[in-house]
């Protein structure tokens, strides 16, 4: 944004800079320009005063020599014709357009702009002769090589200033973009960060505008009070989950205790009790564990960063069990988080319960990437959007045992360790589990 700012002002200030001194050396060269004509013209007047009085009198000796004297001395070439157009004196123009002019008795009132680029000379024509009676004309050919040196310094000058007048402009307009938005560049840096997870982060004082400062406040106001309001809902869903574990725990001793007590009619009855019981059990563990990693408070269970082979090798005998292949390729052996293999535990323990027996189930790790892929029904598009939120079941699994957490906490376990995870389709059926963690730091670095 700072850059897309600095080039409206640089088009800006460069027009504003154009306006002024493009008008200013057009303004000199005129002035340059009229001064070479009026000098030359009062020359022009008297070689037309001499020239008429040559024509009447019959002798152009005297002007000849005044010609000659005059080319010499100003390099200027002369040529004086009488009103039929036969050379009187001087030479070396020819007939040209200015003298056709003045042989109507007209004079050379302007004459093309000088500019530095050119014309390199200029041809200044004056009748001569009384009243209205034209006896002849005199033609100069004037260099022009003084006036284009004036007006070269003059030029020169004004676009060094220009040049200056620009880079000062631009200096200025840099730091002035900078300021006013210094305060939506940490903005942006805190809506990142707060993006990413880190609900934390804040605003910090910054320099600027009052009103994005005001904005800056309110910001910060509005992100504390969101970030209240999960701490509150987090804060209740486990102290629930925990307040809930002295009852059901009551409540599971005094079923076992009434075991004995039981017909063989209410033994049934007694075990769908218990494993209702067990359920929830399992669905307040869970929700503890989505709780603890929203807040970031830690997992109940932790690995060493590098022992996720270690860990997977543990499912080898019960899907050895349940009659599915287990094969697991570990090609990153660098540190990672503890927190992937729970992630890996989660979509392994889901496998188990989804993919048929005689399936297969893939482990594979290779450059921070972790991909956990099955052969088994798999899940249509519009399922696999769905799966990564809580408490989701699909349609035609609700006989099957779990509190439709696992994924959830999965997620929010990849966007702890800054990772992201991603269900895709497996082919020719299936599903894949992908992790993707960020770039590892360099921990030489800070």
């Amino acid at each position: 944004m700072q850059r897309r700012l600095l080039v409206v002002y640089t088009l800006l200030i460069a027009c504003l800079v154009a306006a002024l001194a493009v008008p200013l050396a057009l303004a000199y060269s005129s002035h340059r320009t009229g001064q070479l004509l009026l000098a030359r013209r009062a020359d022009a007047t008297r070689f037309a005063e001499l020239t008429d009085r040559a024509i009447r009198d019959g002798d152009a000796s005297g002007l000849a020599l005044e010609v000659s004297r005059y080319a010499e001395l100003y390099g200027t070439a002369v040529e004086i014709r009488d009103r039929d157009g036969t050379a009187v004196a001087g030479g070396g123009i020819g007939d040209t357009a200015a003298g056709r002019r003045a042989r109507s008795g007209r004079t050379t009132e302007a004459l093309a702009l000088i500019t530095p680029f050119g014309p390199s000379s200029v041809l200044v024509a004056e009748p001569a002769g009384r009243d209205d009676q034209v006896s002849g004309v005199v033609v100069l050919r004037v260099s022009t090589a003084s006036a284009r040196r004036a007006i070269d310094e003059v030029w020169g000058a004004l676009a060094l200033g220009s040049v200056a007048a620009l880079g000062c402009s631009l200096l200025a307009a840099q730091r002035l973009t900078g300021w006013i938005l210094r305060p939506v560049g940490e903005l942006d840096r805190t809506t990142r960060a707060i993006a990413e997870g880190r609900l934390e982060a804040r605003i910090g004082t910054v320099h600027g505008p009052v009103e994005l400062r005001r904005l800056e406040e309110r910001f910060n106001v509005m992100a504390d009070t969101i970030s209240a309001a999960l701490d509150r809902q987090r804060a209740f869903v486990a102290d629930a989950s925990h307040e809930l574990r002295t009852p059901l725990t009551v409540l599971s001793l005094r079923l076992e205790n009434l075991e004995p007590h039981l017909t063989a009619d209410g033994q049934a009855e007694y075990d769908e009790a218990l494993a209702e019981l067990d359920r929830m059990a399992a669905l307040l563990e869970d929700l503890l564990t989505l709780a603890r990693v929203e807040a970031d408070a830690g997992l109940p269970e932790s690995v060493p960063a590098g022992g996720l082979p270690a860990r997977i090798s543990g499912w080898h005998e019960l899907y050895t069990a349940k009659g599915l292949t287990l094969t697991v390729e570990i090609a990153d052996h660098s540190p990672l988080p503890a927190a992937v293999a729970r992630i890996a535990d989660i979509t392994l323990d889901n496998a188990a319960k989804f993919v048929p027996a005689g399936g297969r189930v893939g482990v594979s790790l290779a450059d921070r990437v972790l991909r956990v892929t099955d052969d088994g029904p798999g899940l249509d598009e519009a399922a696999r959007a769905a799966a990564l939120g809580r408490f989701w079941r699909a349609a035609d699994q609700g006989n099957v045992p779990g509190s439709g957490l696992g994924l959830a906490i999965a997620a929010e376990l990849a966007r702890a360790c800054g990772g992201t995870l991603a269900l895709l389709p497996n082919e020719p059926h299936g599903l894949v589990v992908e992790l993707r963690l960020g770039r590892r730091e360099d921990p030489g670095h800070p």
